[in-house]
């Protein structure tokens, strides 16, 4: 029996405020996360991008200290998001034994990791934190939401890059219908804006260097885009069964009805040229949605402002939707919160089920000019999506070749 799988919580600290509901303000109004990094360490090692788009609310500000201190930063943006989650969805009266957590991250704890090497060379082995690997380890914070909910259904970890936390809500969707929980937590987090990310992604070639101008470095779609602009926080979504949500008189923003998981196997780094594999996500999405490719109204794109990424997504795009694609309302949401890697996801969802709620696809600030080789219905302005029924899909894809869609419906 196919059950219906409903959203009824959702929490987030981003780039554009420290809560869902100030992001997604910040997001309609066109606001851009970026801005110059403040910390020494850019001058010190000398680094050719000077600015990210870090968390708006520091999770110290939140959490109590106890709580922070034994939790590396990504787990405690998970843990701030989901919290806010799971009291917006009315603190659900949920056994435990029927409570899971789908979490995810691309990298885990990486300031624990490289706090304590420094540590470890400049003080020696018996100054290193006893805490150091359960704060590094990439289910920290898969861990810290269940042990804080008592979830005890299951407590799973997905780590694929960039594809991550939808990938996890994939999962728990899937776990949902196979019965195996009542209630999920699901999402994803990421803090890995650190020189050493910072270096690297550089050395590849794939963040924008607009130093002069944060604001709009991270422009998708524009014929002068550059890179990436590394993101930071989490975002968290409490997802149950229609029947478990009715009878607790829960509001619902709306319905996952689908979702979809491939890999390219083509290269470690570069989507597949041809989009086959992203093209195959979209479509187990809507097959296990019971949906045509025709009944999409609204596209929440990976679109990383890269000059090889965009073009790619729009193929995979094109293959299943033909010329139609042309006329779906699409946001490219990294513009304004730059991208959180293995948290970008479940914040991209969360913002997809907020346009079906609201009826309103976000802008996609900083086009200066579209790169006519994708003639996409992007907009710097929010674009109406109309009152009838509203099928949206969310689309991530990640370094290895990890491809995830997922699909949520109006209610």
């Amino acid at each position: 029996m196919t059950k219906k799988i409903v959203v009824t919580g959702i929490g987030a600290s981003t780039p554009l405020g420290g809560t869902a509901p100030e992001s997604w303000d910040a997001l309609l109004a066109g606001v851009s996360g970026a801005r110059t990094l403040e910390h020494d360490w850019v001058a010190e090692y000398d680094l050719p991008v000077t600015f990210a788009a870090e968390a708006k609310v520091r999770p110290e500000e939140v959490l109590a200290r106890p709580v922070s201190k034994r939790l590396d930063p990504s787990s405690q943006f998970a843990l701030i998001s989901a919290m806010e989650a799971w009291a917006d969805a009315g603190s659900p009266d949920v056994a435990p034994e029927r409570l899971g957590v789908d979490y995810a991250t691309g990298i885990g704890g990486l300031w624990t990791l490289l706090d304590a090497w420094d540590t470890l060379r400049e003080r020696g082995p018996r100054r290193v934190l006893p805490l150091t690997v359960p704060m590094l380890m990439p289910n920290a914070a898969s861990a810290a939401v269940s042990m804080h909910f008592e979830a005890r259904a299951f407590a799973h970890t997905v780590a694929s890059a960039c594809a991550s936390s939808t990938e996890s809500l994939v999962n728990a969707f899937n776990h949902l219908q196979e019965g195996l929980a009542d209630v999920v937590i699901a999402g994803g987090t990421e803090s890995a804006i650190h020189p050493i990310t910072i270096a690297s992604f550089s050395s590849m070639q794939a963040l924008s260097r607009r130093n002069d101008d944060p604001a709009s470095a991270s422009r998708p779609y524009s014929v002068d885009r550059d890179g990436f602009v590394m993101g930071e926080g989490a975002a968290s979504l409490v997802l149950e069964t229609e029947e478990h949500a009715i009878a607790r008189g829960a509001k619902i923003y709306g319905e996952v009805v689908g979702g979809g998981v491939t890999a390219d196997s083509y290269h470690i780094t570069a989507n597949d040229p041809e989009g086959r594999g992203a093209s195959r996500a979209v479509h187990l999405a809507l097959a296990q949605a019971g949906a045509t490719p025709d009944e999409v109204t609204h596209i929440n794109a990976h679109a990383t402002s890269t000059p090889v990424g965009d073009p790619a997504e729009y193929t995979a795009l094109r293959n299943v939707f033909g010329d139609r694609v042309h006329e779906i309302p699409v946001s490219a949401t990294k513009a304004s919160t730059g991208h959180l890697l293995g948290g970008t996801g479940a914040l991209e969802a969360v913002f997809t089920i907020l346009a079906l709620r609201d009826r309103i696809a976000p802008p996609t600030i900083n086009i200066s000019e579209l790169d006519p080789a994708i003639p996409l219905t992007v907009s710097g302005t929010a674009q109406p999506l109309g009152s009838g029924p509203q099928l949206a899909i969310s689309n991530s894809f990640g370094f290895g070749g990890h491809n995830a869609v997922v699909a949520f419906r109006s209610v």
